[in-house]
């Protein structure tokens, strides 16, 4: 006799987004396991004393997504500090974290995630804003690619003599305010988060990750406290999303002294790969191009780390038996990825490329050939329209061949998808990639779920576990209230529940 389900849910339309799609109408669970997945009269074979039976009233029963690369800190912070993300202009940003000074007695005031490319004025916030919120206290306002900010005059006399010149921008010789890169360490380093509050961060990420379907996450850790409250989380039982850590290179010489390799960890936290920068970012004109930027024509980005140093890094992440992930969105950033990789084994390691925003049709051919994965957010399409941020950034001709999530799936490129915080919301990235500005570069609804799920999972090497609704697979699941396949508006469909291990983690039927 078949040992009854703990959980059933029942009543659903079920997509199992394997190879080929199949949909079913109730699924069983046991032990944080899938055991079936059939119609409704089979699995209510599975229903016993102490089945928790669950009618999810014709909903849409999805794989959990898994977020490829994003900073589950980051969002914390939004969550708990000042978030800029929705203001509409440069005033309401000043008064947002106004607002934060006001309310709160912390001597930094912080506000994360703004973005001055629709605000009408190209113009970051700098110095003279942000005096307008304290003259007394630092103010740090992080743009929304966290690759540039806004300092008040406070942090400039306060941490002056550390900011390396270069990554400082200047007018007439002053500091304005506006820093980028390098420069942004020692602005860390002032506001990191300690343990407690770590904590409280990842906690508050938690809740908004679940809220929005999310059963796993690559997050990318660097210097933090993150790794140990992830795992004091995982030891008392409060870890609601699986955790794929994404050391920064420069934690590679301790995780070798440890013994640890990709994969090791728990059934909730596992190490990743070895994670490095090459350039910056397109709004911040850091990203590094081969030919100039269209709004700044003496400039074509700039090396956070060098391709001399990127190839000693890789090589030494492959011989520590390490998978490797880089940042590189300019097409200059994504050919010495690839230069590098080519002198490992990219397939069996799964080596990463983050972001590729930018890559040649020869660097996509490459990157077929050697089998690195694709690491991707299809909410970067937001600024590849016409007259958008990247028009402004690449012109015409090169924005429009930006972001070519088509050509690289019709490549045979593993494809796994991430929201880079920007938003952490995989239904808004999926709307972005179904109806991309370039038709060309669209995703089918299939497909765009797909590389949310089991291509983050492939990503992870957790396709055995993870990834598709399938028996033997783990039981996480994103219910919607709407069909994606079905809606004019994915971005807007509510997440009805989220279960992780068997577990419903959130539920808002």
């Amino acid at each position: 006799m078949t040992d009854p389900a703990d959980l059933v849910l029942t009543n659903a339309e079920i997509h199992t987004l394997a190879a080929p799609d199949t949909t079913a109408e109730a699924l069983a669970v046991r032990d944080g396991e899938i055991v079936r997945v059939d119609s409704a009269y089979e699995i209510d074979f599975l229903d016993g004393v102490e089945t928790t039976t669950i009618d999810l009233d014709g909903r849409v029963l999805l794989p959990g997504f898994i977020d490829a690369h994003t900073h589950m800190t980051a969002v914390g912070k939004r969550l708990v500090h000042a978030d800029l993300a929705n203001a509409d202009a440069r005033d309401e940003a000043v008064s947002l974290l106004a607002e934060r000074a006001d309310a709160t007695d912390r001597e930094w005031i912080l506000g994360y995630g703004y973005d001055e490319s629709d605000w009408g004025s190209p113009r970051y916030l700098d110095r003279s804003d942000l005096d307008d919120v304290s003259t007394d206290r630092p103010v740090v306002a992080f743009r929304e690619d966290m690759h540039t900010a806004g300092v008040n005059s406070v942090v400039l006399d306060r941490l002056g003599e550390q900011l390396p010149d270069d990554d400082v921008r200047t007018e007439n010789g002053d500091p304005t305010g506006v820093i980028v890169e390098n420069v942004l360490g020692p602005i860390r380093d002032a506001i990191a988060p300690d343990r407690a509050e770590t904590r409280e961060l990842l906690l508050a990420a938690q809740e908004y990750a679940t809220e929005r379907g999310v059963t796993g996450v690559h997050d990318m850790v660097r210097q933090s406290h993150a790794p140990r409250a992830y795992r004091d989380l995982d030891l008392a039982d409060e870890l609601a999303v699986r955790v794929r850590l994404n050391y920064w290179s420069d934690h590679l010489d301790a995780l070798r002294e440890v013994g640890l390799t990709t994969d090791h960890g728990s059934e909730f936290v596992r190490t990743g790969a070895i994670k490095t920068f090459t350039d910056g970012s397109l709004g911040g004109r850091t990203a590094k191009l081969t030919e100039p930027y269209a709004d700044a024509p003496d400039a074509t980005g700039q090396w956070v780390v060098p391709p001399a140093d990127l190839d000693d890094l890789a090589e030494r992440v492959d011989d520590a038996g390490f998978q490797m992930t880089a940042h590189a969105i300019g097409d200059a950033a994504i050919d010495a990825v690839l230069d590098a990789y080519e002198r490992t084994d990219a397939d069996e390691a799964r080596h990463r490329i983050e972001h590729l925003e930018l890559p040649s049709e020869e660097a996509i051919d490459r990157l077929a050939d050697m089998g690195a994965v694709a690491s991707v957010q299809p909410n970067f399409l937001k600024w590849a329209g016409e007259d958008g941020l990247y028009d402004a950034r690449l012109g015409t001709e090169r924005r429009a061949r930006s972001n070519p999530i088509r050509n690289l799936l019709d490549a045979g490129i593993p494809l796994a998808f991430g929201s880079d915080c920007m938003p952490l919301d995989p239904l808004f990235g999926i709307e972005q990639v179904v109806a991309a500005p370039d038709e060309r570069q669209r995703l089918t609804v299939t497909e765009a779920l797909r590389a949310y799920t089991a291509g983050a999972a492939y990503a992870g090497f957790d396709e055995d576990r993870l990834g598709t609704i399938e028996p033997g697979k783990r039981a996480d699941f994103a219910v919607l209230d709407r069909s994606p396949w079905e809606a004019a508006d994915i971005a807007a469909i509510d997440v009805a529940m989220t279960v992780v291990d068997g577990t419903i983690v959130h539920d808002a039927r």
